[in-house]
């Protein structure tokens, strides 16, 4: 029993540290060469069009609207799957006896009362966030998008539109992240090791996706 509860206490804190830990670094890289992450080249390319947008160059306002429709399209996905996830953990843990006599293996680590709570709180907790965020975002990017097919019929601040494109990206990108964190947390019920594998296993796939080293590359190599 002790060895299970040195699993549950030292692999899950551990999980978590991975995946906040590979954020902060995108965030580092974010904040001082947003140009090596997809993330960065996205924000930037965003701005460029909607200021091009402002200017009147309607090929480029195209762009702007369709990736803020993207955006909207995507935002909702997740707050959808969100709540559909929360519910189902919602209607586990009003069965959380026969869960527990379900994993009764020292493999799926501590099965006592207090454990299983924390097992469902914690994926909730980061549930809970994600739909936060993608509400928030969304409100903001349904602002932005009515600014920008106002533009040329009030006099609206620029900026002030540019704000509202970049919280809402912003949010919608926090509500996707902490969705990804809690598919591990998700795993918990099976036991400390899939969440320590599942943990490696996205910032594997995240860092993938997020950093355009290799696209950086053929840019200077082009260039040159």
């Amino acid at each position: 029993m002790g060895a299970i509860s040195f699993l549950d206490t030292i692999l899950v804190p551990l999980s978590l540290f991975i995946t906040i830990g590979y954020h902060f670094y995108l965030w580092h890289h974010l904040k001082h060469k947003p140009s090596r992450t997809t993330i960065g080249m996205n924000m930037l390319k965003k701005r460029s069009w909607l200021r091009e947008l402002n200017q009147g160059n309607e090929k480029k306002g195209t762009l702007a609207v369709q990736s803020l429709r993207n955006t909207l399209m995507e935002t909702i996905l997740t707050a959808t799957i969100t709540m559909i996830i929360t519910l189902a953990l919602a209607a586990l843990t009003n069965n959380t006896y026969n869960v527990r006599n379900l994993f009764t293996s020292a493999f799926f680590g501590s099965q006592t009362g207090k454990i299983i709570v924390l097992k469902y709180g914690s994926a909730t907790i980061f549930l809970l966030a994600s739909f936060l965020s993608s509400s928030l975002a969304l409100s903001y990017l349904i602002d932005a998008n009515f600014l920008v097919n106002a533009l040329g019929e009030f006099s609206i601040n620029p900026m002030y539109t540019e704000t509202l494109f970049e919280r809402g990206f912003t949010l919608a990108f926090v509500g996707d992240r902490v969705l990804c964190m809690a598919f591990p947390l998700l795993l918990w019920m099976f036991g400390p090791v899939p969440v320590v594998v599942s943990s490696l296993a996205l910032v594997w796939g995240l860092h993938e996706r997020d950093f355009a080293v290799d696209l950086s590359r053929t840019m200077s190599k082009s260039c040159t």
